[in-house]
């Protein structure tokens, strides 16, 4: 029998059809195919990825777009856009990223290509599959497919945010929500990136650590001094930053300095990640079961506590060394972070730290780092998305509150103050910002239904669900 339109089944059918006829496929590869990387300065395929590509898309399904400019110099562009059907009805604001990482052209395994889609098996290989292009896409063929069951009209109202370099740390993306508040207004959030816990388990997220980088100094003389006729009276810079890193966080990964450390996970964080395994996919790297903070579970440590990386370290030239004691040494580190986290005064921390350590050579330069978010596990939205989620799958869904790594889910949770769910569409070995980037078709397709069956939802109880939380 023929499945009857203007129901929820049908707007999943039609998205799944989408993927089964290659009609997916094909759109993805034609994004692919823009060499939209972001960062070797301007680079005029991101332009044409927004006024070609993705603006096109969106006018067949009602949109009115625009391309605005980056308000900070040199900075890619952004496009906003909206799909309104009335004032009276709720809004969702979506978002992407057009911009990928180089491609690495010379570094793909033999067949494969960067800017073409090259399938082998279940893997769909490409730059952008992943990160972000396949998501986007995913979320656009699904709104689509909601359009054509519902028969033309969502039951709510749709503005789109979409950047170009996110790549290199969303460079204006900022400003530019602060500037168009009022025409990004809504009353939720609903985007796709990063990976899912599993490549088999359908995720919701509500935010993401934060990230502040910082490099630690020791600079201790002019010019190199020979080993033979110096060493064993100056100071060497790399052990003196050795011993200062060392104190910073002990010899099993915990981290010892009081302010960089987070509050105790709640019991509700830790509810949600009782069932989440961590590393289950065969590429994953095997976890150091003993490293981090004691008494955590793996997904505790990445997901609702701190890390404090080294990222890189020098002093001399370790490819061609000499027999000179090295003048300076340097590290390049990074603290992630979750909500609670003392951050903004990483600095203060770290030079009170070294100070009371008697680490006084040790010079501190933090940066410009990104906030932490997640949005309260209680929420209606997040009640309501797990719920569509379950029901198109069939599968209980991961519920992280918030991912490991970061997205800019700041601008989104603060300057625009929106509730903020995201549906990753990839998986965690996907080679994302490596060579041989790629999707598995089997979470593609299953995701088309996914997100066919959130867009329907929302016309069905996103009004429901607006007075909700309003009345809390």
């Amino acid at each position: 029998m023929k499945e009857p339109q203007n129901t929820r089944a049908s707007a999943i059918d039609i998205a799944c059809k989408a993927f089964d006829s290659g009609a997916f496929f094909t759109d993805l590869q034609r994004r692919v195919a823009f060499r939209t990387e972001s960062q070797n300065g301007e680079n005029p395929a991101l332009h044409a990825y927004l006024t070609d590509e993705v603006s096109d898309t969106l006018a067949r399904l009602g949109f009115t777009a625009r391309v605005v400019a980056n308000p900070v110099a040199g900075g890619p562009p952004f496009l906003i856009a909206e799909r309104h059907e009335s004032a009276d009805l709720p809004t969702v604001l979506t978002y992407g990223h057009g911009d990928v990482v180089r491609g690495y052209d010379e570094q793909w395994r033999a067949g494969l290509k960067p800017w073409e889609i090259v399938v082998d098996d279940e893997r769909w290989y490409g730059r952008g599959t992943a990160d972000n292009k396949g998501q986007h896409s995913v979320n656009f063929a699904a709104l689509a497919a909601t359009l054509q069951a519902r028969e033309g009209k969502l039951g709510y109202n749709v503005k789109v945010i979409f950047e170009t370099g996110e790549e290199i740390g969303s460079p204006g993306l900022d400003e530019v929500c602060a500037a168009h508040k009022d025409a990004l207004a809504a009353d939720v959030f609903i985007a796709s990136d990063g990976p899912r816990v599993s490549a088999e388990r359908p995720t919701l997220f509500l935010g993401s650590r934060g990230g502040v980088p910082f490099e630690l100094t020791v600079n201790l003389r002019e010019g190199g001094h020979h080993s033979g006729n110096w060493g064993g009276v100056l100071r060497n810079p790399a052990v003196v930053l050795s011993h200062a890193i060392a104190s910073l966080i002990d010899r099993d990964g915990r981290i010892a300095v009081d302010g960089l450390r987070p509050p105790p996970i709640t019991d509700a964080v830790r509810e949600a990640l009782a069932d989440i395994e961590l590393g289950r996919d065969e590429s994953s790297p095997d976890i150091d079961p003993n490293w981090g903070e004691p008494g955590l579970t793996p997904t505790e440590r990445v997901i609702g506590w701190n890390a404090l990386e080294v990222l890189a370290m020098k002093s001399g030239n370790a490819d061609a060394p000499v027999n000179a004691i090295p003048p300076v040494a340097k590290a390049v580190c990074q603290l992630r972070f979750v909500v609670g986290t003392d951050w903004e005064h990483l600095q203060t921390h770290l030079e009170r730290h070294f100070a009371q350590h008697g680490f006084t050579e040790v010079t501190v330069k933090a940066a410009r780092g990104t906030p932490a978010t997640r949005l309260d596990l209680d929420d209606p939205w997040v009640h309501w998305a797990l719920d569509s989620m379950r029901t198109t799958t069939g599968k209980k869904p991961a519920l992280l509150p918030n991912l490991g790594g970061t997205v800019p889910n700041d601008v989104f949770a603060k300057t625009l103050g929106l509730p903020t769910l995201w549906v990753p569409h990839s998986y965690p070995a996907c080679n994302q910002h490596a060579p041989n980037e790629h999707v598995l078709a089997p979470v593609m397709r299953e995701a088309l239904g996914v997100m066919a069956g959130l867009w329907w939802d929302l016309g069905e109880t996103g009004t429901a669900i607006v007075a909700a939380r309003d009345a809390r």
